[in-house]
């Protein structure tokens, strides 16, 4: 071969270098093809990616709240879903630490993919055969696929959550990613996020969590269902152990404290979610849809201890009854806890129905507000003396709540006797619209029947009120006659402009006064709360409203139906659950208010003439009935005085009714002739009949025969 052909053949180009460079050049064609491909998928998938998720607008369970961020009650969202705000700073940040080291180590590094993780995932999923061993996702990752709802275990399903979570990364901080998960993560069933899983399977809020516990939160969200510890705590249980190994083995958790955690058991059982203040939430929620977040003026621990105390004591009375407690910060007026029944999912005392918000009749709770009045316009002194003989008010003819009349009593003892016929005969002295007129002063809504003036029936109970409003009428009382907007922090009645006060301040001492002397039930201690019983008609509503110098508290027990309960009375069914509903006020229990200025401290026979006795204005208007009756012994029995024995116990003979004062006989012969007593005391000679007499005031008298052994 010549030199000219040889350097032919040199310059030619060599097959197996053209090759290449054609290889390169398809490789370079395809590259670029796939990568023109790459991003137009990208581009596909971006634009069919849902909104970004705002925590802020997302929706959630809303929680219902104390006045100190306790969870009082959670409702569920509008698909069904527990799924509460919670944000990093309201989480155990071990729990936090311990979901980072084991889900996504370099969650702080990372634009949103992990590629290392990828290529690891990717190779176990060769090496296998097909079978997915590890995901390979970061926590940016698995919100994306939270956020769409959609499994990833296919190719185009790990691009789409590769591209979403690249986009998240653009969106949002770490911080905000890292609360999406803690908000959206599955827990099994209905359950979403750290918060309601906490409290489901531990019934405790996320705040402070035991390395076992946060431990199996970390495991859960990976098979929510497979591992679900009220399904299966053998799963649960592994799962758990497995998350504590591996901390162990990244060097995330000391050995020592993985070993003690794992001795901790599994919850077996999903908890109810709180339901306190079951009424009241239930009303704050619906007054206010937009808000995540509720909070009311309730004390949570004093809204559990009552609430346990309402559901006990309707169960010794009645399974139909039920019982509502109220309980107000007198100088605030903001409510401290409100029970509307004595369980919500009580279904033979209809415990749905909120019982402090019902119309029901007050009984003789009005009482202490008509004698305040007296005391306000100059007709009388806690001191002062009234009759409690029979009345009559046109067709309107009183009795007391036991049938008897006492004859001369102070104010003072009338109004802790709860006597029926001295209150009517002071409510007609300072007139029914008066007492109507100060209801309202102190906010509260009193019903009259349609078209009808205030009556003097309204003194004993004619007239509907809830509990709500008869809490805050003593409030006032307790305020010196102050009156206050009871608030709970999402609902109020707005006050007046001008705010005229319900009584005024020695008045309403005087009222709070006498109340701090009523006799306490069998768990009472005298002195302790001032406070009033009531018991409407037929024994439907049974009433014990009282303070001390910093509480208010109102209980209401009856059946929401309004049937009657025999035996049901304010003394015996209401006032055990006042007073131990005070013993479970704990350091806001306060003394009760001092005397104001202006009180006057004075028995009987010192008080100024006009005020030693009530008289009503206008004497013409009451009419004086019934003739008096002896009381006992009644005619024609036998009374043992153990006269055949030879003792000679005295006989006590009892009148009512009539006008004091009353002259006694014993077969015709006077024994005794008592000032203001409807009693005197006889002593027998020895066994046999004897005829008793009465003659009161006016000339009419009773006799019975009996017979004495």
């Amino acid at each position: 071969m010549t030199e000219r052909g040889a350097a032919v053949l040199e310059n030619q180009p060599r097959p197996w270098v053209a090759r290449l460079t054609l290889a390169g050049l398809a490789i370079f064609v395809l590259v670029l093809a796939g990568a023109i491909q790459l991003t137009a998928w990208i581009t596909t998938i971006r634009a069919e990616l849902p909104p970004t998720p705002v925590l802020s607008t997302m929706p959630v369970s809303v929680a219902v709240t104390d006045r100190n961020g306790a969870l009082l009650r959670p409702f569920t969202t509008g698909d069904g879903r527990w799924r509460l705000p919670v944000s990093r700073a309201e989480v155990d940040p071990r729990f936090i630490d311990m979901l980072i080291a084991y889900e996504d180590r370099g969650f702080a590094e990372h634009g949103g993919i992990a590629w290392s993780s990828m290529l690891r995932a990717a190779g176990q999923f060769v090496m296998a055969g097909g079978r997915v061993v590890s995901g390979g996702s970061t926590l940016t990752m698995q919100v994306a696929r939270l956020i769409e709802g959609q499994p990833t275990r296919n190719a185009w399903g790990k691009l789409r959550q590769m591209v979403h979570a690249d986009w998240l990364e653009e969106e949002l901080s770490k911080e905000q990613i890292l609360d999406l998960y803690l908000t959206l993560a599955p827990y099994g069933g209905n359950i979403e996020g750290i918060r309601a899983a906490s409290l489901a399977y531990f019934g405790k809020e996320p705040t402070r969590l035991t390395t076992a516990e946060a431990a199996l939160l970390v495991a859960l969200p990976q098979s929510p269902e497979a591992r679900r510890p009220d399904r299966d705590p053998a799963a649960a249980l592994a799962s758990r152990d497995m998350v504590l190994d591996r901390l162990v083995a990244v060097g995330a958790l000391a050995e020592e404290e993985a070993q003690a955690a794992k001795h901790e058991p599994i919850p077996k059982v999903r908890r109810d979610f709180p339901m306190l203040a079951a009424h009241m939430a239930e009303q704050a929620a619906r007054a206010q849809p937009q808000n995540r977040t509720v909070q009311l003026t309730l004390d949570k621990r004093l809204q559990e201890a009552l609430e346990r105390l309402g559901a006990a004591r309707a169960r010794l009375i009645d399974p139909k009854v039920s019982v509502a407690i109220l309980a107000a910060d007198m100088e605030t007026g903001e409510i401290l806890a409100s029970v509307g029944s004595a369980g919500l999912l009580a279904t033979e005392s209809a415990g749905f129905v909120d019982m402090t918000t019902a119309i029901r009749s007050p009984g003789s709770t009005l009482k202490p507000l008509i004698y305040g009045l007296a005391f306000e316009l100059g007709l009388a002194h806690p001191q002062s003396l009234i009759e409690d003989r029979p009345t009559a008010f046109g067709g309107y003819v009183p009795v007391n709540f036991d049938g008897f009349s006492r004859g001369t009593v102070t104010i003072h003892d009338a109004l802790t006797a709860s006597l029926n016929i001295p209150a009517v005969v002071v409510l007609d002295a300072v007139g029914p619209a008066r007492l109507v007129s100060r209801l309202r002063r102190a906010f509260a809504d009193p019903r009259l029947p349609v078209d009808t003036a205030p009556s003097l029936a309204v003194g004993l109970g004619g007239v509907g009120i809830t509990l709500r409003d008869l809490v805050g009428v003593y409030a006032a009382i307790g305020r010196g006659g102050r009156p206050v907007t009871l608030k709970d922090g999402v609902r109020q009645r707005l006050a007046p402009d001008v705010v005229a006060p319900v009584l005024d301040p020695v008045s309403a001492w005087y009222v709070a006064d006498i109340l701090a002397d009523v006799p306490p039930p069998l768990n009472g201690t005298p002195g302790r709360i001032a406070y009033k019983t009531g018991t409407s008609y037929g024994y439907r509503d049974a009433w014990a409203i009282g303070f001390d110098g910093k509480t208010v508290i109102g209980v209401w027990v009856g059946r929401p139906d309004g049937a009657p309960v025999p035996g049901l009375a304010g003394i015996t069914g209401a006032a055990p659950i006042l007073f131990e509903a005070f013993d479970r006020l704990g350091n806001r229990r306060a003394a009760l208010p001092k005397a104001p200025s202006g009180v006057l401290f004075a028995s009987n026979t010192q008080l100024p003439e006009p005020l030693r006795r009530f008289r009503h204005p206008n004497d013409n208007l009451v009419a004086r009935v019934a003739a008096p009756q002896i009381a006992f012994p009644g005619d024609g029995v036998d009374v043992d005085l153990g006269l055949r024995e030879g003792h000679f116990s005295p006989l006590t003979v009892k009148v009512r009714n009539g006008v004091p004062p009353f002259t006694f006989f014993a077969n015709g012969a006077p024994f005794g002739r008592p000032r203001f007593a409807r009693e005197d005391i006889w002593q027998p000679d020895g066994p046999g009949y004897v005829t008793l007499s009465v003659v009161d005031a006016q000339g009419r008298g009773d006799s019975v025969t009996v017979f004495l052994n």
